[in-house]
């Protein structure tokens, strides 16, 4: 089973790494594009706290940059995580 909108958004975030000049910040979002493929991948989904913990993660990188296109990055691989999460039952 693939996720589609896991799989996009981490799509969205290796795009974003390989145009990003930061190193730091390159590495942060090419571990989150790594980690949301894997549980993309996965038979089972992950939960809302798994999900959670990368939308912080993510809302940090946001904040950490001031380019406007990597900003843009993280907005829509934040939007294709809600986007999945609105599917998980639970909280």
């Amino acid at each position: 089973m693939v996720i589609d909108e896991l799989r996009d958004a981490s799509d969205t975030l290796d795009s974003a790494a390989a145009d990003c000049d930061d190193d730091d910040l390159r590495d942060r979002l090419a571990t989150q594009a790594d980690a949301l493929a894997s549980l993309a991948e996965r038979e089972r989904g992950p939960d809302h706290g798994r999900l959670a913990r990368h939308t912080h993660a993510l809302q940090d990188i946001a904040s950490d940059t001031d380019d406007d296109d990597i900003a843009a990055a993280v907005d829509d691989a934040l939007a294709s995580i809600r986007a999945y999460r609105e599917t998980v039952s639970g909280v």
